[in-house]
């Protein structure tokens, strides 16, 4: 039979439900999870019309949970965290009109801004949360002093915290200001060890005044205010997916 123009392959069919990502729906095709009016299909490129009857051990597709990642631009004063015992505002009470269970990937400090992962995508903060996973992070830090080129040489060559030698990281003047003594620094790194940037700034005798994460692999904050969010396209997050795993092969 010819497919219909309103076919789709399976996969994308599971992933657009918000099921999983296109790559994990094809392992559950190929494991025999799937069924399509109740007949198990294991041929990847299954094209279905997205109306019949898809489910995923035998759940119907639409009474999945949906996963959903949101780039956060996270203001000072928000705790990383769903909850605080000190009753402090944290990073889902911005997402309290989502009927879903969702956390942060990862932290950023209490005085710390800029972006955060947030979802329910438990495959995804895996993979952005193992130790081997090294995937750019760029931060802006404005320090009291001018960092000289050696300290610079020194941050790009890496410098020890608690006993560990960081891993070369990029750094660069982003501006100076000679009057108050000041400086913005830039610093990409793939590690995430507690108060990292602060402390390579405090190793080569810089204190931090104020920190912002701008980037995490290739999303930014473009767009987004303090306290605002954007939900992740399905290609962000299988881009995001197969970086994290492309990492992880490489170690």
């Amino acid at each position: 039979m010819k497919p219909t123009q309103t076919e789709q392959r399976l996969q994308k069919v599971i992933a657009n439900a918000g099921v999983t990502s296109r790559r994990k729906a094809e392992e559950l095709i190929k494991t025999g999870r799937v069924t399509v009016n109740g007949e198990i299909v294991r041929e990847l490129g299954t094209k279905v019309d997205p109306k019949v009857k898809i489910e995923v051990d035998g759940v119907p597709i639409d009474k999945h949970q949906k996963t959903v990642t949101y780039a956060f631009y996270k203001p000072r004063g928000v705790i990383s965290a769903v909850s605080d015992d000190k009753h402090r505002k944290v990073v889902t009470d911005y997402f309290a009109d989502k009927d879903l269970r969702l956390y942060p990937i990862g932290r950023l400090d209490y005085d710390t801004s800029g972006l955060l992962l947030v979802t329910n995508d438990g495959e995804l903060a895996n993979l952005l949360m193992h130790p081997k996973f090294r995937i750019d992070k760029t931060y802006y830090a404005k320090v009291e002093g001018i960092p000289n080129a050696q300290a610079l040489k020194k941050l790009r060559e890496g410098v020890s915290i608690h006993g560990r030698k960081t891993a070369p990281a990029k750094v660069w003047i982003e501006n100076r200001n000679q009057a108050k003594n000041t400086a913005l620094v830039g610093l990409t790194i793939h590690e995430g060890m507690n108060h990292q940037v602060k402390l390579m700034l405090r190793d080569v005798g810089h204190s931090v005044m104020k920190l912002k994460r701008e980037q995490v692999a290739f999303i930014d904050l473009s767009g987004l205010q303090p306290g605002e969010a954007r939900r992740l396209s399905n290609s962000e997050v299988e881009h995001l997916l197969e970086l994290a795993r492309g990492q992880n092969k490489s170690r």
